[in-house]
């Protein structure tokens, strides 16, 4: 069977970005994303890891995955699988968790995978939906309703752990100037402490390795820019790549798709 690779995005609602793999086989390397993200297949199974935990997914159960998380969701016995992916910026989440619990920052889910049934079938509905041509206010009230109830059902009983100043920090520096090159070294002294502290105790937490948690933010920022239909070679140097072959690298070996064939999805709109 053929695998499909489908990205779809409203410009109306810019805080919502959806894929849909098709009839898939391929393998992830562990990676993250900046946004909320919320999975499902619709066909085959996969094993599901997120920061130490892992658990099979199948067709009936969502996958949720907090911003920054590294993670991997790949096929069982190399069985070709079908999946959505629906990322959600982190801020237009946490806003629809305000007006649920008061709170301020994004609040984190503590499980990883959601086992329910009507859950399920309403992603599925809202997935379908967004990939068609439908009216905005539509669109967005079901996504609406649609999270509201994912808050409610994981962070009724849920307690802020707080990450250590100087890591937060670190986090906070390796984010900006992407187009930048930075050291482990730099970060470090910024902050007055051991390099060497600071890779393994940022690995601790985060589980990823700084360098890593840097590559994928690029990636993050090459998507939004690939996206509005920028040069692939302006691209490549704004997200801090030394050519247009080093950036091609870097993001198939993350997203799975090269960033041409990523590209081309939103420059005419695709329905499945």
């Amino acid at each position: 069977m053929q695998t499909n690779e489908f990205f779809y995005k409203d410009e109306r609602l810019p805080f919502v970005e959806i894929r849909y793999s098709k009839n898939s086989s391929k393998h992830y390397k562990e990676h993250l994303h900046e946004t909320f993200s919320i999975g499902a297949i619709d066909r085959g199974e996969v094993l599901y890891k997120v920061r130490g935990k892992e658990a099979i997914l199948k067709p009936g159960s969502l996958a949720l995955i907090p911003p920054l998380y590294i993670h991997s969701c790949n096929p069982l016995n190399d069985k070709a699988r079908s999946y959505y992916m629906l990322y959600i910026d982190k801020d237009y989440a946490a806003t629809i968790q305000n007006s649920l619990f008061y709170s301020v920052a994004f609040l984190e889910p503590s499980d990883i995978l959601l086992d329910d049934s009507m859950l399920y079938k309403e992603y599925m509905e809202l997935m379908k939906l967004f990939i068609k041509k439908s009216f905005l206010l539509e669109k967005e009230q079901k996504l609406i309703l649609f999270l509201e109830r994912i808050f409610l059902k994981t962070l009724h009983d849920k307690k802020a752990i707080p990450t250590p100043k100087k890591l937060q920090s670190a986090k906070e520096i390796l984010s900006n100037d992407l187009e930048q090159e930075l050291s482990l070294e730099e970060v470090a002294k910024k902050l007055s402490c051991n390099p060497y502290t600071l890779l393994r105790n940022f690995k601790k937490e985060y589980g990823i390795t700084p360098f890593a948690f840097r590559l994928n933010l690029r990636i993050e920022l090459s998507k939004k820019l690939l996206s509005q239909g920028l040069d692939l070679s302006k691209i490549a140097l704004k997200c801090g790549f030394f050519d247009q072959s080093h950036f091609q690298k870097y993001f198939k070996s993350i997203v799975l798709t090269t960033p041409k064939e990523y590209q081309n999805n939103f420059k005419e709109k695709i329905y499945v």
